[in-house]
């Protein structure tokens, strides 16, 4: 039962308000993934770190994703307890004042208050705003869960896009400092009228004209399952290897998407920056549409849809680079980042679909750790066997093929997502447990 904190709203709401208030939310937080576009001028700010550890990737990007997948996988049970409303306002509160604690910390030349403001406790902001309005939406929409996650998510990938550009025009005009002064009373402001305007549906709401034996799947729960209960299953852990493998794959080019056109493709640094820039729109974009296609052809046939198609793309990115093909290079990675958003913008239907959806916030917030990890995993693989494959490179000699061992074994983890999807099954049947349960006794 809810809580008598989280108060319900009566049928008459309208629920397109929902995604509204979830957008809002979303392209706020979603700005952490135009983070990078600190890091040189950080790094030109303290050029020499109090902490070895102290470097700007720890600061901006890898250190707020893996406590946004913590934060939700431990505040999921706390976001469905007190609401949507609750969480949403902390979730502002702690994004903003990260913000703002690291604005603060750049003005006092504090490297470590600049790390726990803009890494850890805007980190934790971002963590509770990403679950509290998707796990919402599933229960406003129990006829398009897809499509609603994925409007939802789609501000998340768009607002890297927007903050990008406000990012390097604040900073131009206003310095490191000033600028996060500015951007944590702006996403303040937003995160809490998306706030105002969340809520849940009464208990017992359906939409007019909604009748679920119409659309439910073989995999759709028959009842609700609390987050221990999910974490008892091993359908929990196939899903969280598939958002990790899916993750993986994604952040892993994300994170060398401009240094592989460089050396590639001998393009400049703004030719690639570019490129970069589109790869935010697809990223955004393919949230909504797999997500919303979801809705007909199921979960789990997007997800392996994902994870062919990416498997092919992968090994066909070393031929593209030695053959010099760049337009099919870039559309290569625009298809791909459709599917690294559509991974994120999935998940949640799929786990309201298979665990049912009173208690997807808390379950939802368990599978993000995947994220987590894949912050790391992704990165690191192709950083480090790029690096590798160069260092042993002779002077003055191409680029091209350094590239080709990550990729393969970013390609060999896409064909093991594929195995992991294909053994999704659903629950057992309540009825079919009990006639266990009787044969045994």
């Amino acid at each position: 039962m809810p809580s008598p904190t989280a108060p319900e709203e009566p049928a008459s709401f309208n629920r397109w308000l929902i995604p509204v208030a979830a957008v809002l939310i979303h392209i706020c937080i979603g700005s952490v993934y135009s983070w990078s576009i600190f890091n040189k001028p950080l790094n030109a700010l303290f050029p020499h770190p109090a902490l070895s550890w102290f470097k700007a990737p720890y600061i901006t990007f890898s250190t707020a994703l893996v406590v946004l997948g913590l934060s939700a996988a431990f505040m999921g049970p706390w976001v469905e307890k007190r609401g949507p409303r609750v969480a949403a306002t902390a979730a502002a509160l702690f994004f903003g004042s990260g913000l703002l604690i690291g604005g603060l910390g750049v003005r006092a030349g504090n490297q470590l208050l600049v790390w726990i403001g803009m890494g850890v406790t805007s980190g934790v902001g971002a963590g509770l705003g990403y679950i509290a309005p998707v796990s919402t939406l599933v229960k406003w929409f129990p006829d398009r869960r897809g499509m609603a996650t994925g409007m939802a998510v789609m501000g998340f990938g768009g607002g890297a896009f927007a903050a990008g550009y406000l990012n390097n025009w604040l900073i131009a005009g206003v310095g490191v400092s000033n600028a996060l002064l500015i951007l944590a009373g702006i996403y303040l402001v937003v995160m809490l009228l998306g706030a105002a305007l969340i809520r849940r549906p009464s208990s017992g709401w359906l939409p007019t004209g909604y009748v679920p034996a119409a659309i439910t799947s073989r995999l759709a729960a028959e009842r609700s399952l609390t987050r221990n209960d999910a974490l008892k299953t091993p359908q929990f852990y196939l899903m969280w290897g598939i958002l990790l493998i899916n993750v993986s794959a994604g952040i892993g080019i994300l994170a060398q998407a401009s240094p592989m056109a460089q050396d590639m493709f001998s393009k400049t640094p703004a030719e690639a920056a570019g490129m970069v820039a589109i790869i935010s729109l697809f990223n955004a974009g393919g949230r909504f549409f797999w997500a919303t296609l979801s809705d007909y052809i199921g979960r789990r046939a997007t997800y392996m849809i994902f994870f062919v198609a990416q498997l092919g793309l992968f090994l066909l990115i070393p031929v593209l680079g030695s053959g010099g093909y760049w337009i099919p290079f870039e559309a290569s990675l625009f298809v791909i980042f459709t599917m690294y958003g559509g991974g994120f913008a999935t998940i949640p239907a799929f786990l309201a679909d298979m665990f049912g959806p009173n208690n997807v916030g808390a379950i939802h917030g368990a599978v993000l750790t995947s994220w987590s990890v894949a912050a790391v995993v992704g990165p690191v693989v192709i950083t480090q066997l790029s690096d590798t494959a160069k260092a042993g490179l002779a002077a003055g000699a191409s680029k091209v093929h350094i590239y080709d061992l990550p990729l393969h074994v970013l390609a060999a983890l896409l064909a093991i997502g594929f195995i992991l999807t294909l053994l999704v099954r659903p629950l057992p049947s309540i009825r079919k447990a009990k006639e266990v349960a009787a044969v045994k006794a």
